[in-house]
């Protein structure tokens, strides 16, 4: 039996539908006003703050490096001081590439998580089954996901392990080395390559390995403070040793890239949902010997309170360094460096980094709260103005 519908009531459906995507529309219109005057207000007030308080850090540490915050493509902060070689007194610039160290460590963790995308092989997956080093019975039982949270128990120095693997957190650049060396295997090719790949994927025309480098930008390490200071020899070649290599410890980038990075990381564009969600969830605990105690993930660092926020320090002879993101506001932080004073300690020439991530952390809150103080008072008066007119 067929349903006859009446021409008439037909034209009464097509009235009322064209009438409510009208009506959809205007709501539509409406709210992508409010959220660009929302962003806006918001925005200007960021930049105000950041300028203030980022600026006295410069002053305060006579902070030799560059300082971007973004938000997603807009530039709140961003301010690069000093030199890239003392020497010539080449100064820095946002086109400026710096030795990232460990904040590489991420990208090992992307670069497993890709290969696990493809089939090749499982984060739970025991090490021993790609490499002949862990055969023997102490460290047959290591999977690939203890290597990727530090939980191997793995030592940097010495042969044996620190403690039973999945037992506890003992940070490991020789375990990152590792993992280098399992993508290499079930990829069959070179870790350079692979990061190739992956700088080209995400859009990264100015970030490097110590061996594609040809550039003439470098920020050359120094040990001291800009009055008294001597070179790192061989940079960056030396950060493709085995003793820091590629997979821990040896990217090269700058400012501008790693926001790039941070973008296309955490909205998805580089690894599928469930994947980017291994990533930076908590398996283990650090207490971070500057940083204080905090998460760890696949290769990422995260606050256990608020605000949301992934981050990773780094630091190889004379380039201090810290990456940070905040999701719920889609806003980078990257923080680079070329000198250090080593007499001061780890604690004082990361002084800087860990001023700006608190001034940063705490910009967080504050613009969290004032957004739904403004979001209220705009739809509280855009609601009367539109009851009024209606």
């Amino acid at each position: 039996m067929k349903l006859k519908i009446r021409p008439i009531y037909f034209l009464v459906f097509l009235i009322f539908l064209f009438s409510c995507k009208s009506e959809t529309e205007k709501i539509a219109e409406r709210t992508a006003a409010r959220n660009a005057i929302i962003d806006s207000i918001i925005s200007s007030f960021e930049k105000d703050l950041l300028m203030q308080q980022i600026d006295s850090v410069f002053s305060k540490y006579d902070f030799n490096g560059s300082v971007l915050v973004a938000k997603n493509d807009e530039v709140l902060y961003e301010k690069a001081n000093g030199f890239e070689d003392f020497r010539a007194k080449t100064q820095l610039t946002s086109n400026s590439v710096f030795a990232i160290a460990s904040i590489s460590k991420q990208f090992t963790g992307v670069l497993v998580l890709l290969q696990e995308e493809q089939g090749k092989l499982s984060v739970t997956d025991k090490v021993s089954k790609y490499l002949v080093e862990f055969q023997p019975k102490d460290f047959e039982n290591i999977t690939i996901k203890q290597l990727l949270n530090h939980t191997s128990g793995i030592s940097d120095f010495g042969k044996g392990l620190l403690s039973k693997p999945g037992e506890k957190f003992h940070y490991s650049n020789k375990g990152f080395r590792f993992l280098g060396a399992i993508i290499e295997k079930v990829s069959g090719k070179s870790y350079d390559e692979n990061l190739k790949d992956l700088f080209e994927k995400v859009g990264m025309k100015n970030t490097f390995t110590p061996n594609s480098f040809r550039g003439t930008n470098f920020a050359s390490a120094f040990i001291g403070n800009p009055k008294k200071y001597f070179e790192v020899e061989n940079m960056p070649k030396r950060l493709a040793e085995s003793s820091i290599s590629i997979a821990a410890g040896g990217i090269l980038s700058t400012a501008q890239d790693m926001n790039i990075w941070n973008q296309s990381l955490y909205n998805g564009k580089i690894l599928k949902q469930a994947s980017l969600l291994a990533f930076k969830s908590k398996s283990a605990d650090r207490n971070h010997p500057i940083l204080g105690k905090m998460g760890y993930g696949f290769g990422i660092m995260m606050n256990l309170e608020k605000p949301n926020s992934y981050f990773h320090s780094g630091y190889v002879k004379g380039s201090p360094s810290l990456n940070i993101y905040y999701p719920e506001t889609k806003t980078s932080v990257i923080i680079l460096s070329n000198i250090a004073d080593e007499t001061l300690g780890k604690a004082g020439f990361f002084n800087p980094h860990k001023s700006i991530k608190r001034i940063t952390d705490n910009l967080q809150k504050v613009v969290l709260k004032k957004r739904a103080e403004v979001e209220k008072a705009i739809f509280e008066k855009n609601d009367a103005s539109y009851n009024k007119e209606n």
